[in-house]
This record gives C-alpha cells, structure tokens and sequence, in this order.
C-alpha cells in the first residue's frame, strides 16, 4: 500500500509532493520549483515558512505550548488587544478555524437572540455564500451543490439574493435575529456585494434591530488592502470573524463582536485548544507585520498592479471580466475549462484555482513582488496560448 492510500479520499489531488517552501515558492522533494498563487487558500498571509512566523513559533514553544482555556496566557490577551483596537469591537474569542468562528457567530447571534428578541434565531445569508463546513455552517451556506447534502439541514438559514435590499427587507420577521455575508464571495468565485449595498443594508440592520455579522474569513487580515474588507465602506459589523490569514499557514481564527452582543455564559462556549498560546503568538506576529500602513498600501498597489495586467491579457487573448479587490481576484476565461488550466499550470511551475469552471483565482501571499507577479502572468499566458497544442483544444478555451 503507498502512502498516500491511508488518507481518506475527500478530492483529487496530483501526484506532486511539496516538501518545503519559501515566500511564494514551493518545492517537491526533486528541486523542482513552483510558483504559488494560491497560498492554502489565502491562508499563507506571509508566504510559506517566513522569518516572521518561525521566529514567533520557536521563541514561543521554548516558553510554553499549551495552557488550558480556563486560564490566560500572555498572547491570547495580546493577539485580543490588537484585535480589538484595530477593529473597535470590543470582544474576541479565539477558534482552530474559520468554520468554527462562524459556528462561533451563530451561537452568540442565537443566544443573543434568545436574551434581546423574545427567542429569535432566524439568520439571512445569501445564494452562494459558503461559511464553512461544520453542520450548521452548511447549513448557513448557499452552495447548490450542498442543497441535499448531509440532510436533514439544520433549520434557521434562509438564502437571499445578493444585492437585493428590498429581498432583505422582505424576508425579516419577528425570529429574525440577524444578516450574515462574506463582503466578498471568495469560494463562489470572487464575488463582491455593491459597496451601496453593504451601506444600506448596515443601515437596515441597525433600523430593525438585527446583527449584522461579517464573515471576514478570505477577506480579513489586509486582503484586500484595509485590515479588514469592512472598512473599504466604513460599515462595522456587530460580529465578525477571522481566520486564514490571521495565522499566517498556523490554525487560527477569531470570532470578534461589539461588547453589547458578547452575551455568553459560563459553560455556552469553549474549546480544548482556543487561544492556545503558540497559535496566538504566530497571529500576533503576523498582525503587527500584517497592519503597518506601509504594508496594506503595498498590498493595495500590488493588487492594482495584477488586477490591471490581467485585464490586458483578458483584453489581448479575449477571455472575460477581471474582478476583486487588493490580493483576491477572479479572472473569468469564458469557457469551462478552469480545471484544464490549472493542470496545465501545475505541470508548467504554476499554482492555481479554479473555484468556478469558467474562471481562475488568484490569492498570492501579501508580500508577494511584482516580479512574482509578472512571473505569474508569463506562466498563465503560455497556458492559454499552448492552448491548440496541448491538453487544452483550442476550440475549448480561445
């Protein structure tokens, strides 16, 4: 039996094994490099294995891995503290993932709900949205392809269309306790919500006494040039949550709320390995680094940067719209042939994702260069240029 036969079969995966990596490189165990533009999903906020990171980890494992979450340990109230300051919500409560800080939400949007609402639980999300994996995050997301899955759903999640305000309006009732959406739409393809609508529907929120939670799990932590997604618009959410980028490739999340919604009890809430502090040093570390104003400019400039050279492509090679903002963005290719593109990408050095069939993602470390970038764009174009002479048909793609 190989190895790899003793892991469960959740997806395919290629034959290729990474064994180490560094910045926006990684390397199989041959030498061979490839250049990564997916960075686990915009987790690797840093890129892979940065002095930053390793720094904070082996200064923090030589003083002490693991204390219970019934007591404090030093970096969970710092990591906390500059949270809160950088966000003005008041209260942070710290998870192993993104998941987990959106079930995390639900929990305190119900009980808050149950204390404030006369026993409301009913939550708004929206089609398409995804919010995680757990029973009642899928519960919350709007994936088509979960409609049947894992059934029976657990009940309080109604899916609204995205941009539609009057929908909103209409779909709140007394058990109404709150909205919830990712700003951007990462795994339904970088999809934003109107900046117009965000407002308004703050403003809705606040009229008819609803929560409004923000999922900032692919967008928080200077993704798309501001700390958090939030602030492109000035809209603060009651709830939101982190993770991916917070911990820099660690598992870390966050769920974060104003201290008017934190209502849980003793007992409500937990985790054996919440706030633990080796996670939490890593994400202080990569959140100091992470919100230097210098650093989110760059990330804003970088973003521009490839937001503008894949739109010549798109315009030179006729492929489709360019959208996103900062370091998350989507380029449509105009077929459904994401799949053949990323694996004629892998084979040529070049990481990719392909979240919808017809379209390409790109969430590149957030110090990545613009010579990273160009390189990059010089791999995607031979892709899509071979097209009539490879795995790709010509009449498929162009």
């Amino acid at each position: 039996m190989q190895a790899a036969d003793s892991l469960m079969f959740i997806t395919t995966r290629p034959e290729v094994v990474f064994v180490r990596g560094e910045g926006s490189w990684l390397y199989d165990p041959e030498g061979r490099k490839y250049l990564d533009f997916i960075q686990g999903w915009a987790v690797n906020s840093l890129g892979h294995s940065p002095k930053t990171i390793v720094d904070a980890l082996a200064a923090q494992a030589a003083k002490v891995i693991n204390v219970s979450p019934a007591y404090y340990n030093e970096p969970m109230r710092q990591l906390a503290a500059r949270i809160a300051a950088l966000s003005g919500l008041e209260k942070v409560f710290f998870t192993n993932s993104g998941a987990e800080a959106n079930e995390g939400a639900i929990k305190l949007a119900r009980k808050w709900g149950s204390l404030k609402k006369g026993g409301a639980f009913e939550i708004l999300t929206f089609e398409n949205g995804f919010h995680g994996r757990t029973l009642a995050t899928m519960a919350a997301s709007g994936k088509p392809q979960w409609e049947h899955l894992y059934e029976p759903k657990i009940p309080g999640f109604r899916k609204l269309p995205m941009n539609d305000l009057e929908a909103v309006r209409a779909a709140i009732g007394p058990k109404t306790v709150a909205v919830m959406l990712e700003p951007i739409q990462g795994e339904s393809g970088v999809v934003p919500f109107n900046d117009a609508f965000l407002e308004d529907l703050r403003a809705l929120t606040t009229e008819k006494g609803l929560l409004l939670i923000l999922d900032e799990i692919q967008t928080g932590i200077g993704r798309t040039g501001k700390m958090f997604c939030w602030q492109h618009t000035g809209m603060q959410p009651d709830i939101m949550t982190l993770a991916k980028g917070i911990g820099g490739g660690v598992p870390l999340g966050a769920l974060v709320a104003k201290d008017s919604v934190a209502c849980f009890e003793p007992g409500d809430q937990g985790g054996t390995y919440n706030g633990n502090p080796l996670m939490t040093a890593v994400g202080l570390a990569v959140v100091n680094e992470v919100a230097q104003p210098a650093f989110l400019r760059q990330v804003e400039d970088n973003g521009n940067y490839l937001m503008a050279e894949l739109r010549a492509m798109s315009e030179e090679l006729g492929l489709g719209e360019v959208r996103g903002q900062g370091l998350l963005v989507a380029l449509e290719l105009g077929k459904p042939v994401g799949s053949k593109v990323v694996d004629e990408a892998l084979k040529r050095g070049l990481l990719v994702n392909s979240p919808r069939p017809a379209s390409l993602r790109f969430m590149p470390a957030l110090n990545v260069t613009c010579a990273e970038i160009d390189a990059m764009l010089g791999m995607l174009r031979e892709v899509i240029l071979s097209a009539g002479n490879g795995s790709i048909s010509s009449v498929d793609l162009l």
